[in-house]
């Protein structure tokens, strides 16, 4: 039964994770004025028949804390990357010099730096509302081995551990949208 415990333990951590490395995985995409290739993550470009992420057709840099330079590893594919940039209206415009596309992040007003850390907060009560299915799975599945025959004691005692997991993995998330937020409203 211990094990059957542990394995729930296990899964319960995997799924928790899971929900950490989405919430980054989403705010690395969002612009907090400063350049980062993480913005383009969501561009897929026609190369040779084949939708194929940006960052698989080409270099992507960031030289300064306000600029995006994209060099394609082919000169054909200048244009098609420009026109998926600009097809993924994610705020930038590209600029085309024939063999590199270079974006220029623009500065936040406050209005959109207000908005953006509403956007910030959102997600983080994504990841605890995953984090929470995570608990409730793992509860769900303590009572259903409890019916099964293991002592009271030890569900009791495995249902606290998983609320103590619970809370670790929300201050985490906690510790994730505070640095974000500074990051978004630091001009």
């Amino acid at each position: 039964m211990n094990e059957e415990i542990e394995l729930i333990f296990e899964e319960t951590k995997d799924r928790m994770n899971m929900a950490i490395e989405h919430l980054e995985y989403e705010l690395a995409r969002l612009r907090a004025g400063r350049a980062n290739p993480a913005l383009l993550d969501g561009i897929s470009v026609d190369y040779y028949g084949v939708r194929s992420p940006l960052s698989q057709v080409s270099n992507i840099n960031t030289p300064d804390p306000k600029t995006i330079i994209i060099q394609p590893w082919e000169k054909n594919m200048v244009a098609v990357i420009e026109k998926a940039i600009m097809a993924a209206n994610i705020g930038v415009m590209p600029v085309n010099n024939g063999e590199i596309i270079r974006i220029s992040i623009p500065p936040l007003t406050e209005e959109r730096r207000h908005a953006l850390v509403k956007q910030v907060r959102n997600e983080g009560e994504t990841a605890k509302i995953s984090i929470r299915n995570a608990r409730k799975w793992a509860n769900d599945e303590l009572k259903r081995l409890l019916k099964e025959g293991l002592p009271e004691d030890l569900e009791k005692n495995a249902a606290e551990e998983v609320q103590e997991l619970t809370t670790t993995y929300n201050g985490k998330v906690d510790k994730i949208i505070a640095a974000k937020e500074k990051d978004v409203m630091t001009v």
